[in-house]
């Protein structure tokens, strides 16, 4: 059969017979790039003697050796960007390594901490600018309510914004994980909300098993990362 390097044209015919069942990539000899590479087989013989059809050849999956995503073979990750994604995993292996419960535990501490500074902040800043304009005048709940209800909005927009951006808050980049998609790709906007608000509210109200979750789940999610779709992976 032709082998044809699709960087720099050069071919060459190799009897199939010699080439290994598991090859998934080849290095051209001629330019030294490499690229994916599946051997045919060839369906066995029909019962009526017609001759027999090959088989186009099996996609081709390979896992990140950074972010450990597992993927159509390519140049670079579709998650991390790395070049050379190399590592082939056979069928059935699994394709991330996910977060587990203590390592978010201590991610959501990290971003606990940065909210209760930010939140901080800002009421003190919204109460003074309250007091300035003569709002303490026999109007304090109309304050305490509009910084309640600024803070919390702030809490909530400070997971929502980093999540759907990048899949991850400062906690998590701390820690080095990231939520996706069940396709490796970023939940987006719609799904982060999704998932900081209706998903976190379910987990929390049940006494905070859907919280607890996490640690017994095969995929490490949580309530709230299966209302939303997400799975929170190691990079």
């Amino acid at each position: 059969m032709e082998i044809r390097c699709p960087h720099c044209g050069f071919a060459k015919d190799i009897a199939e017979q010699t080439i290994p069942d598991n090859v998934h990539r080849v290095n051209c000899p001629s330019c030294g790039q490499s690229f994916p590479f599946s051997k045919p087989t060839v369906a066995p013989e029909p019962p009526d003697g017609n001759e027999q059809q090959v088989r186009p050849p099996e996609e081709v999956l390979v896992t990140c050796t950074a972010c450990n995503l597992r993927q159509k073979a390519a140049e670079r990750c579709r998650n991390c960007g790395l070049t050379l994604v190399v590592q082939a995993l056979p069928d059935g292996a699994p394709a991330q390594q996910y977060a587990g419960f203590w390592l978010r535990m201590v991610a959501w501490l990290i971003d606990s901490v940065v909210v209760f500074i930010l939140q901080m902040v800002s009421g003190i800043v919204l109460g003074a600018s309250g007091a300035l304009l003569g709002g303490l005048s026999g109007d304090d709940g109309a304050i305490a309510m509009l910084v309640w209800l600024f803070t919390t909005i702030l809490g909530i927009a400070y997971y929502v914004v980093f999540t759907g951006s990048c899949g991850q808050t400062l906690g998590k980049m701390a820690l080095r994980i990231k939520v996706i998609r069940k396709d490796g790709g970023d939940i987006g906007y719609g799904r982060a909300a999704l998932r900081e608000t209706v998903g976190k509210f379910a987990s929390g109200i049940i006494l905070g098993i859907g919280y607890l979750m996490i640690a017994f789940d095969e995929h490490k999610q949580g309530l709230h990362d299966k209302i939303a779709g997400s799975y929170v992976i190691k990079l």
